[in-house]
């Protein structure tokens, strides 16, 4: 007869093994939450959030993206880009002290997040030229 002893070993050795928790490098990549984020956020002077959401609606747009949801009181925009690859993106504003407004832009494919700094780059160079027109007035 086996005695319980024995048997609890191995189950105890398996319940241990399940109840390992991941590196912070396998959840994050290679770089920290903080320089994604730092990455993924721009600060404007001079814009109010409302501004801020509309440039933001007409670059997503002009890139290509189908708009899926926009709040303007919760300050949020989230589109969808199908090419070869579908792209989520979503978009938040917050307004900041002294007329100043961060956008912080999350990109994901498929439940992957994107920590490539090209496509952050890209969307701000476009959505700091729309902003520039919206502001200026320029149709």
């Amino acid at each position: 007869m086996i005695s319980i002893k024995r048997l609890s070993i191995p189950f105890t050795a398996l319940a241990l093994t399940a109840c390992v928790m991941p590196q912070a490098a396998d959840v994050t990549g290679d770089k920290s939450q903080l320089q994604i984020r730092q990455m993924q956020t721009r600060e404007y002077e001079a814009l109010n959030k409302q501004l801020a959401l509309r440039s933001t609606i007409s670059t997503l747009q002009d890139l290509g993206f189908f708009v899926d949801n926009a709040d303007l009181d919760l300050g949020t925009v989230t589109a969808t880009r199908h090419r070869q690859n579908s792209m989520r993106m979503t978009v938040t504003a917050r307004e900041r002290q002294g007329e100043r407004v961060a956008v912080r832009a999350n990109a994901r494919m498929g439940e992957k997040g994107i920590d490539d700094p090209q496509t952050y780059q890209d969307f701000f160079t476009a959505l700091d030229k729309s902003i520039f027109l919206t502001r200026n007035r320029v149709d």
